[in-house]
């Protein structure tokens, strides 16, 4: 064990406590206002699936064109990542979310006011763009806010937004299409209501603090202490600045930045493709063909077309239900742990819809209960062990001076994999019907547990600069990984 290791593990211990106080209503009010990002990340990812259909006919859509609008949204969500995570490292966390604010509305207004399909597409790569950014830059924002002791559940948060902003859709869909479903432009007004929280997010955004941590990277330290200052207690903002400011200078004297940096060192480059790995294996589960195709998944089932979205609601409810409970469960069961149990339950929920679609042939009145029973319980599982643990992990692994770079990356993987998935998965359901689309994703699941249990490491209950140090040195892997901390 290295001797800056032992140091940093050292410096963790003889933090002060949290104590009572008011600088946790401003941490909180600050996180809430982050979040508006991922409000607007689950409504503009969520919308599409009961805008679609009258969209489609309104704008003459085929299934191709469709699945493009579906897309668009999501390619651009992957160079979203990639470009936000560098730009937050060297433009600051807070002035990028900003700027995201304005391309959440940008975007909006583009699809709402749409004449054609190409519009539409440069609409939705617009909000794709914001999206990408704001998965990217909002987790690292809370969780370099956050204390380690609450940083899972304060950096859970954005995804709770993210699974309440998908539900509001839903709702809002459910709502509209049925009231005013034989009206013209009705799916204008479904988009529209995003504009809302991102002029929301613009606002609270000019009021909140910049990352200390990155004002620390950035050689800003008075500007640090004063952020800490107003969400620690006094003590407490103190010696996390000092731990802050000695792994900062420790980075400066090693000068490892960017990919250069990242592929000379093999520690670097193992983290790195762990995040990719999460990202990637987190889409493949098919959780976001389920949110955006679940009216298609449920009438393929067996539900008529207004009954799908109602029914739809329900996937949407129990993912917000499973959110709470995952951030509750963030700071008091280990992460390696939660990611286990939730690709078992989630294979297992694949296995049992396509052996459903099976036994229970269309026509069967059985057949649409049944199978959104397990669609629910697959959402269910999936929200709360796997979604919140999967985008706190990428939020808190990395070290500081890659830290938006190496979650830019792992994002820009998840979305490209979101991606495809969302492009061609009507094409396989057209193809393979339900029972072959749940028992691949199921076989996909089973590589993923194999994935997390050989490669993936431990990391709740200690300080992002603790970790640091155990990610550069490869500690990390020969330590994190076997015991469970503060368990």
């Amino acid at each position: 064990m290295s001797t800056s290791h032992t140091q940093s593990n050292l410096a963790q211990s003889k933090l002060p406590p949290l104590t009572p106080g008011v600088y946790r209503k401003r941490l909180f009010v600050v996180a809430l206002i982050a979040t508006f990002g991922g409000l607007l990340f689950g409504y503009d990812t969520g919308v599409i699936n009961g805008a679609l259909r009258p969209m489609a006919a309104e704008l003459g859509l085929t299934a191709f064109t469709e699945g493009v609008v579906t897309a668009a949204l999501l390619f651009g969500a992957a160079i979203g990542a990639a470009v936000c995570g560098r730009l937050s490292d060297g433009w600051g966390r807070r002035k990028t979310i900003i700027l995201l604010a304005v391309m959440f509305f940008a975007g909006t207004m583009t699809c709402v006011f749409a004449p054609s399909f190409e519009v539409m597409v440069a609409g939705r790569v617009i909000l794709g763009l914001a999206v990408g950014g704001a998965s990217t830059v909002v987790p690292v924002y809370l969780a370099e806010l956050a204390p380690f002791e609450i940083r899972g559940s304060l950096a859970g948060r954005n995804e709770l937004m993210i699974v309440i902003g998908q539900l509001a859709a839903f709702v809002v869909n459910a709502v509209i299409g049925n009231l005013w479903g034989e009206y013209n432009g009705v799916w204008r007004v479904m988009l529209a209501v995003a504009a809302i929280p991102a002029i929301a997010l613009f606002f609270g955004m000019l009021r909140v603090p910049e990352s200390p941590r990155w004002l620390v990277e950035k050689g800003r330290h008075d500007e640090a202490r004063a952020v800490l200052e107003t969400i620690r207690p006094f003590d407490r903002a103190q010696a996390e600045l000092a731990d802050v400011e000695n792994i900062a200078e420790e980075e400066r004297e090693q000068k490892v930045t960017g990919w250069r940096g990242v592929l000379a060192n093999k520690w670097l480059l193992r983290i790195l493709l762990v995040g990719i790995g999460l990202g990637v294996a987190q889409q493949l589960t098919g959780i976001n063909s389920i949110m955006y195709y679940g009216q298609i998944v449920l009438i393929e089932a067996g539900f008529s077309e207004s009954a799908a979205l109602i029914a739809n609601i329900a996937p949407g409810v129990i993912a917000v239900v499973g959110g709470f409970i995952a951030l509750w469960m963030m700071d008091r069961i280990n992460r390696r742990t939660t990611l286990l149990i939730g690709f078992t339950l989630t294979t297992v929920c694949h296995v049992l819809i396509g052996i459903a679609s099976v036994m229970l042939p269309v026509g069967n009145p059985l057949r649409p209960y049944v199978i959104l029973f397990l669609v629910v319980a697959f959402v269910g599982s999936m929200q709360t062990f796997l979604n919140i643990a999967v985008w706190v992990m990428l939020s808190e692994i990395f070290p500081l001076h890659m830290r938006g770079f190496g979650i830019g990356v792992s994002v820009f993987f998840l979305w490209i994999t979101n991606a495809f998935l969302g492009l061609y998965f009507p094409s396989l359901v057209e193809a393979v019907g339900i029972t072959g689309t749940f028992f691949l994703f199921a076989g996909v699941g089973v590589l993923s547990l194999i994935f997390v249990w050989t490669s993936v490491p431990e990391t709740r209950g200690r300080t992002l600069e603790a970790l640091e140090e155990d990610v550069t040195t490869g500690a990390i892997y020969t330590v994190g990984k076997r015991r469970g901390v503060n368990a």
